[in-house]
């Protein structure tokens, strides 16, 4: 038998980190094993799916010389590779689930839904959704079709027994069914979810091995359902350690810099890199964490994976870093390659025009420029904090700097200037003398310099970003509750007319 594994990123935003680690451990094992290693876009969540993400997904891995051998780009045996070209699919063997009765429509409306979330949380029950709608007779059915009521179709979960499967490194794993839900299967508007789609493309593109992150080992119950229904045979599970962040928390981008292209910008190093994402989940034997991408195929055992979580430490990287600079880059050639990665003719040709008429001597260039070509700049109260704003509140303006520009999808001159100018109206401040100086300091570290929203673009959105969250950070954060309530600050804002 071939192995076979999969990485099947959905195209919703930008690469997580997440996704080379998991791409990585797929590659690794299928290659150990002599086997095929695929990459299947999973868009079927058509109103967050964007092509430039699906591209930007491609150019990250290639980056990372993560190579697949069967995807949407290059083709392959068991295609379409693109789950949106796979509809017709999904509905034949959704349908193939209603016939046999494992299946049901369900009728519930969002204010019904909302009605059981509430009542169970009022039992301490986990589940919302009640079964209402389960065992509707076919009359009963036919008639609200007729009146054009909406539905979903749902999984029927045994209300019995339990479900038992051996994962490959943590063994045997009893999960009781009263603890899973009537999962939705294909939603309202004709397109499946995660779990249909993924458990019926594994099993026609022949998937061996499902190796993915830990927080889907609840779900896996599911899925094994759903082979046994089918009659497929089950493939082999692994769930790999979940990236942590210093907090001890999942690895999240309200916190972190988890874009892969972050630390493209930052000047690591692409192997370096992919030493680092495989140390998080594996050890290799005498405890040995300089190795290349073949020496871990070569060498790989899964009683070598991890079982608990594994911290994405920075320091750890860059010491990583620190060690392929300095064996693997001649002296001779160091100059060259850091021209390549922040001094090309390109960048600078966007540069040079922010400063011309404000340096007196070349010696100046780096004091005004300097924020362009570091990541970690020294911060102050005074910095951040201008006219006696509060630093609670100068976190909260960043933090909705953030969610203004994902609203727009515009990280460059644009979109910032525009954030900034929602950021006085919504926060009723003076847009110069404090979101400005506040955006200024988070920036480029100082109070004055080159031109701020000109700055921003040349910086880059994964950058921009980062500073936002260092900038909270420093500022000591923000609360959960406090988040809450500004999020509904933020959601319940009047738009502002441009200015």
């Amino acid at each position: 038998m071939e192995v076979r594994t999969r990485i099947a990123p959905s195209p919703t935003g930008d690469p997580h980190v997440g996704t080379p680690y998991m791409s990585l451990f797929n590659l690794i094992f299928a290659k150990h094993h002599g086997g095929k290693f695929l990459l299947r876009i999973e868009d079927t969540d058509q109103s967050r799916s964007r092509p430039e993400y699906e591209e930007s997904i491609f150019k990250s891995l290639k980056w990372l010389g993560i190579e697949w051998d069967e995807g949407p780009d290059v083709g392959g045996p068991y295609g379409p590779y693109r789950q949106s070209e796979r509809t017709e699919i999904y509905r034949e063997y959704c349908q193939k689930l209603l016939d046999a009765g494992h299946a049901y429509k369900c009728f519930a409306t969002p204010e019904e839904l909302k009605e059981m979330r509430e009542l169970a949380s009022k039992m301490g029950k986990r589940m919302g959704y009640d079964r209402r709608y389960r065992n509707l007779s076919a009359e009963e059915i036919q008639e609200r079709e007729n009146a054009g009521q909406s539905y979903v179709v749902r999984l029927k979960i045994p209300l019995t027994g339990e479900c038992v499967y051996e994962e490959m490194t943590k063994g045997r794993i009893t999960t009781p069914w009263s603890d899973v839900d009537d999962q939705i299967l294909m939603k309202s508007d004709g397109f499946p979810t995660y779990h249909l789609a993924n458990v019926v493309d594994d099993y026609l593109m022949k998937i061996t091995h499902i190796i993915r992150g830990d927080e889907w080992t609840a779900s896996t119950p599911k899925h094994v359902l759903l082979y046994d229904l089918f009659g497929w045979e089950r493939p082999k599970f692994m769930h790999m350690p979940l990236l942590l962040g210093a907090d001890g928390k999942k690895l999240s981008k309200r916190k972190n810099p988890t874009s892969v292209f972050y630390y493209k910008e930052s000047g690591y190093l692409p192997d370096a890199f992919v030493n680092f994402l495989t140390l998080m989940g594996y050890s290799m034997p005498e405890d040995k964490e300089i190795y290349t991408l073949d020496e871990i195929i070569k060498d790989f055992s899964v009683d070598r994976v991890g079982v608990s979580g594994a911290f994405f430490d920075v320091k750890k990287l860059d010491w990583i870093n620190q060690q392929y600079l300095i064996n693997n880059i001649p002296e001779k050639d160091l100059w060259e390659k850091i021209k390549e990665w922040g001094f090309s003719d390109e960048k600078m040709a966007k540069v040079i025009p922010l400063i011309h008429t404000r340096i007196k001597t070349f010696g100046e260039f780096m004091e005004l420029c300097q924020f362009l070509f570091v990541n970690h700049l020294d911060y102050s109260e005074e910095l951040l904090c201008p006219k006696g704003t509060a630093k609670e509140t100068s976190a909260e303006i960043l933090q909705c700097m953030i969610w203004s520009m994902e609203a727009q999808k515009n990280w460059g001159r644009e979109g910032f200037e525009k954030a900034s100018r929602e950021m006085a109206s919504l926060f009723e401040v003076n847009h110069k003398k404090v979101i400005m100086r506040i955006l200024f300091g988070v920036i480029t570290g100082k109070h004055q310099g080159p031109p701020l929203f000109d700055s921003v673009s040349i910086l880059g959105k994964d950058r921009t970003r980062a500073r936002h969250l260092n900038g909270i950070e420093f500022l000591g954060g923000i609360s959960n509750k406090r988040m809450s309530a500004l999020k509904k600050k933020w959601d319940g804002r009047i738009p502002q007319p441009e200015s």
